[in-house]
């Protein structure tokens, strides 16, 4: 029987949620003594847990079937390996948003990247970085680092940096500012570009329905409320993300009971919106799982 292997990293900040992502498909598993290599018991994938970026490797070079990881590394090591190819991206998964920038020093008189022309870019993604510049018509030297990068222009060995910035604290506190977005990067799932055999195949797509699902429950929530029967269309309208209510009628009364999945996130001012045009009894739900 054809199983599946998929890379996700072993300690990060995708580490916890590539994890619960697959536990909420009702995939379980084994682990091993070394705690590297996790056997699937009740659905044949199976993982390997390694750092993030050995999971593009490890896909390019057949060892696992899909692997879970920021597209700035997957990215970054098809640039190196195969000039941007080899890899296809089958579904991002909202989460471990992140954004690769350009920083300089605070006294540095650049308004965007167009000036960056013959100066020391330092930065951990080499490839990525000299590719994203070029597409700007850009042309760096580039001064690749494995760490610390933010300290490079206070050491004179680069004029700018280019990094993974979130709060832009670090930055602040090494006398930099991020001068421009090059590059917007979250969790992706990818799988080796060429054929699968059918049984595998057979096996990743029932993979992508049920992460489909819980990717859209995530984001769902159901509604339940009573309103009068003529407010119907008003009260369709309000609703986030809905196409077709559920719609019983409450015996007794002129108003109806209305019943929606909401496919975007639902605030108190929708709730207080729905109030105004003569809804009750409103209850917010979460979803727990949704197949299409």
């Amino acid at each position: 029987m054809s199983r599946l292997r998929v890379a996700i990293q072993k300690s990060g900040r995708l580490s916890e949620k590539s994890l619960d992502l697959l536990k909420n498909c009702g995939l379980r598993f084994a682990r091993s003594k070394d705690k590297l290599f996790w056997y699937g018991k009740d659905f044949p994938v199976d993982l390997l847990l390694v750092r993030d970026d050995d999971i593009p490797r490890l896909l390019l070079d057949g060892v696992c079937d899909l692997g879970i990881v920021g597209e700035n590394i997957a990215s970054e090591v098809m640039l190196e390996r195969n000039g941007g190819n080899g890899l296809h991206l089958l579904r991002k998964l909202g989460f471990g948003h992140c954004r690769l920038s350009i920083a300089i020093p605070e006294d540095l008189e650049i308004n965007d990247s167009s000036s960056l022309e013959g100066l020391r870019i330092a930065t951990s993604y080499p490839e990525l970085t000299r590719y994203l510049l070029e597409q700007k018509n850009v042309t760096t030297e580039i001064v690749e680092l494995s760490g610390s990068v933010e300290i490079a222009p206070g050491l004179g060995t680069a004029d700018a940096i280019s990094d993974l910035v979130s709060t832009g604290t670090t930055l602040r506190a090494n006398h930099l500012r991020e001068l421009e977005v090059i590059y917007e990067s979250q969790a992706a799932l990818y799988s080796r570009e060429g054929e699968v055999e059918a049984e595998k195949q057979a096996l990743l797509e029932r993979l992508l329905a049920r992460l489909e699902g819980v990717i859209q429950a995530s984001e769902s929530k159901y509604v339940m409320l009573h309103a009068p029967r003529d407010a119907l269309d008003k009260v369709t309208e309000l609703l986030p993300g809905v196409e077709h209510p559920s719609i019983m009628p409450l015996e007794g009364s002129d108003r109806i009971a209305i019943h929606a999945v909401c496919g975007e996130a639902v605030f108190w001012e929708h709730l207080e919106a729905l109030k105004a045009v003569g809804a009750s009894a409103i209850l917010v739900l979460p979803v727990e799982k949704m197949l299409s």
